[in-house]
């Protein structure tokens, strides 16, 4: 974090990346000062509605954050940043979105949590595009223009107000991941996966030990249990209630009731009840501590792509436990009518011996399994499926006697990733594919 001080005395000389949060209420015009270094500037949490119309100053300026500020609208002068790719302004004011605040070079645009009722059409005028977070919002439809942009990757529209999921979304060569539940055109199916059959656990039941983790939807602690006149070490999951970059926190945990026992899934034990707040939460298994991320999530470089520890590699016969069991997991999903929406390696959890567990279900949207656009949904993450097999292959080390497998594993991973969706494999086939080649 750099403060004002800093910045006026000249101490901020040479900085690639500037951050600065807390009271801010105009721009500071010390800033130009860093023109030629800075890259990434960050005015997030401050109370900012405007920028200046010399911004393009900033000519080395990849990316800009401006969440949790007061903009009514997207400023148009971000649209003449030369080197501006990444644009990000969660959690602000806005309703309207000019053409002309589109910067040409856009790759990733994150405007969730806003008040936006429409886009421009410009929007499919940016073919570099490949993240387009617009989740909590209040769109009633998207541009047909949007068709276009064939590198798009990832794409949030849950919690918005669409009566239909456009037909063209499922034919984009390159999405693989897709988040669209909370919008009225799901309502009937997440109506049915919110009544899911689950048990109802009480508040009283349980005595909250330490935090082990937070993420954007919820905090997650270690807890007591006490049932059937005994004490059972469990992890309870206690949501936020605000909107996520992904979407609705309540979705999520529509998906987890729905999404039934597997093991490859971590256990839901049951649902919460009688906080003394109201708060929703689960009440899950808690995992083995061997269990570690099999990575972490895209960093402002990769964009869509996951990022691995430096020089992590699997043998064959891991990298086949993990691809199967995720395989297996999602076609779970797929069956029930929920598609994962974040099927990435940073939200599975793997030990040595390839055991693994699909977590995080923050994207996940709902579908009918029967119906004639089910197929297309499932084959749209089955593209995420294929990344995550090109992510193992890259890192697999087989011997010679078993470099035919690793063929035939990249032979699959090719199908996945084929951007042909009707030309994708389904889920319950890679698993049964997997299967073999792990007991070959």
């Amino acid at each position: 974090m750099h403060t004002l001080e800093q910045l006026r005395a000249g101490a901020l000389a040479g900085v690639q990346r500037l951050q600065m949060r807390g009271g801010l209420t105009e721009f500071p015009r010390e800033i130009f000062d860093l023109a030629d270094s800075l890259e990434i500037l960050d005015l997030s949490s401050n109370a900012l509605s405007s920028l200046p119309d010399d911004l393009p100053r900033l000519h080395k300026m990849r990316i800009i954050f401006c969440s949790d500020n007061q903009f009514t609208e997207l400023p148009a002068v971000l649209g003449a940043c030369p080197a501006l790719t990444m644009v990000g302004f969660k959690a602000n004011r806005i309703g309207k979105v000019a053409p002309e605040s589109l910067p040409p070079l856009l790759r990733w645009l994150v405007l969730t949590d806003n008040q936006i009722e429409e886009l421009p059409d410009e929007l499919g005028r940016r073919p570099a595009l490949q993240k387009l977070m617009l989740a909590g919002n209040r769109l009633r439809a998207l541009p047909a223009s949007m068709a276009q942009l064939h590198r798009l990757e990832l794409l949030r529209i849950s919690a918005n107000q669409l009566t239909e999921l456009p037909a063209w979304v499922t034919s984009l060569p390159r999405l693989a991941w897709l988040a669209y539940a909370g919008n009225p055109f799901c309502a009937p199916r997440e109506l049915a996966m919110t009544g899911a059959p689950s048990s109802a656990i009480g508040w009283d039941q349980l005595a909250l030990k330490q935090k082990l983790g937070e993420g954007a939807s919820g905090l997650i602690y270690r807890a007591d249990y006490r049932h059937d006149g005994a004490t059972e070490d469990v992890a309870v999951k206690l949501f936020k209630g605000a909107m996520t970059s992904d979407g609705s926190p309540l979705c999520e945990m529509a998906a987890c009731l729905g999404a039934g026992a597997h093991p490859n899934l971590i256990p839901v034990l049951g649902h919460l009840e009688r906080h003394p707040e109201d708060v929703h939460g689960l009440v899950m298994s808690l995992i083995d501590p061997e269990f570690i991320n099999l990575a972490g999530p895209p960093s402002l470089d990769s964009c869509t792509r996951d990022v691995y520890d430096a020089g992590k590699r699997f043998e064959l016969a891991t990298t086949l436990a993990i691809a199967h069991g995720i395989a297996s997991a999602t076609a779970q999903l797929h069956r029930r009518g929920i598609t994962h929406g974040d099927l990435y390696a940073h939200n599975i959890m793997h030990r040595p011996d390839g055991s693994t567990l699909l977590g995080d279900f923050g994207g996940a949207s709902f579908h009918d399994p029967a119906s004639a656009e089910a197929t297309a949904l499932q084959r749209l993450e089955v593209r995420a499926f294929g990344c995550l097999l090109e992510e193992l292959a890259e890192r697999c080390d087989a011997p010679s006697a078993m470099q035919p497998a690793l063929a035939r594993l990249r032979a699959l991973r090719d199908a996945c990733l084929h951007p042909d969706n009707a030309q994708r494999p389904l889920l319950s086939d890679i698993a049964a594919q997997l299967l073999a080649l792990k007991q070959d």
